[in-house]
């Protein structure tokens, strides 16, 4: 049978392909959401966006040809941002609306769910009311679902709008903006810059509160943690967590840097290595200051227990706490909690039926607290080696403690009160390490500490382990979501909140970073990451890396640390 082939006129309908091979058939140039709205009754949670055609676009994105859909919610990474960042939006233009005398600043994420803000202006003299206008306008813009409409200005364009708001930050940071462009999003009579999508109308922004901080100048914006309740979970903030928050920013008032902005003006004036060596030292003030903690408090600790989230800089901190501690005259004697992994074949499985090497129980508990309680009662032991080669643990060194000495143990599950359970908690000294805050890109424009921990690992990965940026990107949610389960539900548990930020980090990873980014191939949910990560890197100036200490925690991610080879075993 011959095939016929001949030119047509193109038709006014389109199909686009839904994950599972169904088809929607609808006019051309409709949107992602309209074609959407057929299925959107199937999706357990919010929808935000879509996958068109292997890239990120936003609901309002008009489709012209036959292509691939896939819908995005609250449930993955991307539809979380895209929620968080809308809502900021809504509370940002209320806020200019009904409050034009103060000023509004999102500062950073809270582990309950939301993120904080802080107001400067006139004396907030009843909290209660002012919270309560600010819920009650932003559910009244909800209610009335108002669209959030997507433009273009010129770069003088959005000089002139930022410098009639006295957003000076806002004109300062687009001083070092590539693109001719400015993309913003407009809301009635508010418009501003967000990296990043929207969703299309305030009435995809039901679940949200303004919750008071105890400061009448603070609050919290709160929305839903766990995705598949989709409710906002009780406030549960640390006092000594909020009080590490605080201290990071009188740190950057310090440092004259508020924004990347004011960094990227460090960078050009050629202030950056002040910068540098003043950040790193109020870092060695954090470290002096735990150090003293442990040698002068009303408990002898024997053991140092520290635990944080991946890339927080966990190595670097437990060495230069040792090299502290040495100068106090303790001798500390690290354990690594990996020796006292099970066989393999012993290993707690997931639901799926593969091993979990993250749980807890993965570790031989029974005989790592039999071998602290004897260390500390001046007992000789012989520790555990583990072989990950052949997934067997074998005898490894003997060892004894002297009566001035005391244990570091650094690990996931340094917090868990499974660990060492049968220690007497009054021996025990406990540390949170993680970059718990970010400088942000502007008032209201934040960045996630982590996505600053995963341009760190992305980094380390590509320099000392060889692994790609996609496969680093690729493991990155199953990280996250063992974090989840094994380190930040005890983070509270903590005697101290050491933040590893450093002010200066982003201009320092920005070249290794895109070097890795940029290599991702097209086509797949790494490179949709991979692209918002180096479309936030646009903002950063880098700097010469040889400035910073050999000491640093960053000196950990991008190379050229001398403390890599650092043991305190060497040292007794």
């Amino acid at each position: 049978m011959t095939k016929e082939f001949q030119f047509v006129e193109a038709g006014n309908t389109i199909e686009v392909e839904l994950p599972d091979g169904r088809f929607i058939k609808g006019p051309k140039g409709s949107t992602a959401e309209e074609f959407l709205q057929l299925i959107i009754s199937e999706l357990k949670q919010p929808l935000t966006g879509a996958i068109v055609n292997n890239e990120l676009r936003e609901l309002t994105y008009p489709i012209d040809r036959n292509s691939t859909i896939r819908p995005v919610t609250t449930a993955e990474s991307d539809g979380k941002n895209i929620y968080r960042r809308s809502l900021v939006f809504l509370l940002s233009a209320i806020f200019e609306q009904v409050f034009p005398n103060h000023e509004l600043k999102v500062d950073h994420s809270i582990q309950s769910g939301g993120l904080f803000c802080s107001i400067s202006g006139p004396e907030i003299r009843n909290q209660e009311e002012f919270i309560h206008k600010l819920q009650f306008e932003m559910q009244a813009m909800v209610d009335r679902n108002l669209p959030i409409r997507r433009s273009r200005l010129s770069l003088d364009e959005a000089k002139a709008m930022f410098t009639r708001r006295h957003q000076k930050e806002k004109v300062h940071l687009l001083k070092f903006r590539n693109k001719p462009y400015l993309t913003i999003y407009q809301l009635e009579n508010f418009a501003d810059y967000h990296y990043g999508y929207m969703v299309p109308s305030t009435g995809y922004l039901k679940t949200f509160a303004i919750e008071p901080s105890l400061k009448s100048n603070e609050f919290f914006l709160r929305y839903p943690k766990d995705v598949l309740t989709n409710e906002i979970s009780p406030l549960k903030e640390s006092p000594k967590m909020m009080l590490e928050f605080r201290r990071y920013g009188e740190w950057l008032e310090k440092l004259g840097i508020d924004s990347i902005a004011s960094l990227n003006e460090a960078i050009e004036k050629d202030r950056i290595q002040e910068v540098i060596l003043v950040s790193e030292a109020l870092h060695d003030q954090k470290f002096v200051q735990v150090a003293k903690d442990i040698a002068e408090g009303e408990n002898k600790v024997r053991v140092v227990l520290i635990a944080g989230p991946s890339s927080s800089g966990k190595t670097t901190f437990s060495k230069r706490l040792s090299i502290e501690m040495l100068a106090l005259g303790i001798s500390p004697v690290p354990i690594e909690m990996d020796d006292f992994f099970v066989d393999r074949t012993q290993s707690p499985k997931d639901k799926d039926g593969n091993y979990d090497f993250e749980s807890i129980y993965n570790l031989n508990l029974p005989l790592l607290d039999d071998c602290v309680k004897k260390l500390i009662t001046g007992q000789e032991v012989q520790l555990p080696k583990y072989d990950f080669l052949d997934g067997k643990s074998k005898p490894g060194k003997v060892v004894k403690l002297a009566e001035d000495q005391m244990i570091i143990l650094e690990g996931i599950h340094g917090l868990n009160p499974e660990l060492l359970k049968e220690i007497d908690p009054n021996l025990k000294y406990k540390v949170f390490v993680s970059p718990l805050t970010q400088l942000n890109v502007d008032r209201y424009n934040r960045v996630s500490t982590v996505d600053t921990r995963l341009i760190r690992r992305i980094v380390r990965d590509y320099r000392d382990r060889g692994y790609s940026a996609q496969e680093t990107i690729a493991r990155w949610n199953s990280v996250r979501a063992g974090e989840e389960r094994n380190i930040f539900p005890f983070q509270g548990m903590a005697d101290e909140f050491c933040n590893t930020s450093l002010v200066y980090e982003l201009s320092a990873l920005k070249s290794l970073a895109e070097m890795a980014l940029q290599q991702v191939p097209w086509g797949n949910q790494e490179f949709i990451e991979a692209k918002r990560l180096l479309s936030f890197l646009e903002w950063v100036l880098p700097l010469d890396t040889s400035l910073i200490p050999e000491n640093s925690i960053l000196a950990e991610f991008i190379g050229g640390s001398n403390l890599k080879n650092f043991s305190v075993w060497k040292h007794f």
